[in-house]
């Protein structure tokens, strides 16, 4: 298939799937240009956390035109709450994940369309660095999830995977800055930028909720 698809003189994408059984991630990349690391997700919390953990284990072969594909996004069907389906939107985003919409759009009710539209973290998936990033630090159910962006940005999730709520911190060194760095984080779901954070990233995130950053270091 990959090499008709190539002798077609055409641009094609080519989606493989055999759900993760020969661990695809080590050889697919020559082939084509996505892989499903897991088998398919169901619309529930369960499920979702389950496929992003095991996703994340194949972080380090993705690049830029392959990449590892945790099935489609299930936002929108009903079987999550408003906090768990942006988890799953951001976890995807940050994984650079095909963001693939799961859900019926005729159907498609406004926070849903909310969620599946938010240009930020569309943004931090489409970032041409292409690097996937990954869970760098666990405590618990309290979780951070980071990765390098292009002009030496830094995305970052603060996940709590537990049932009541928690602080979470991201510590410089933890995830790739310098200690002594000074950065502006945007907050991707409020909208909203921190200026002058120094040394980490803290914040209160309800259950089964998220908070996501861009993280872009200030000039003198």
């Amino acid at each position: 298939m990959s090499k008709a698809l190539i002798n077609s003189g055409r641009s094609i994408f080519f989606s493989l799937c055999e759900w993760g059984q020969e661990d695809p991630a080590t050889w697919a990349g020559d082939i084509g240009n996505s892989w499903r690391t897991t088998g398919d997700i169901r619309d529930n919390w369960k499920s979702m956390t389950l496929i992003a953990d095991q996703n994340d284990r194949w972080a380090s072969y993705a690049r830029p035109g392959s990449w590892n594909d945790p099935d489609m996004l299930e936002v929108g069907n009903g079987g999550m709450t408003r906090e768990e389906y942006r988890s799953h939107f951001s976890i995807w985003a940050l994984a650079k994940a095909p963001l693939l919409i799961g859900c019926d759009l005729r159907s498609m009710d406004k926070v849903t369309f909310e969620l599946l539209s938010n240009k930020e973290v569309i943004a931090v998936n489409q970032d041409k660095l292409g690097i996937q990033g990954k869970k760098i630090k666990k405590d618990g159910d309290l979780e951070v999830w980071a990765g390098p962006l292009s002009m030496k940005r830094v995305a970052v999730i603060l996940w709590n995977r537990g049932s009541s709520p928690a602080n979470i911190n991201a510590r410089w060194e933890d995830i790739g800055l310098d200690s002594s760095a000074i950065v502006n984080a945007r907050d991707l779901w409020a909208h909203v930028t921190h200026s002058g954070v120094r040394k980490q990233l803290s914040a209160l995130v309800e259950p089964h909720a998220c908070k996501m950053y861009t993280l872009t270091r200030r000039t003198a």
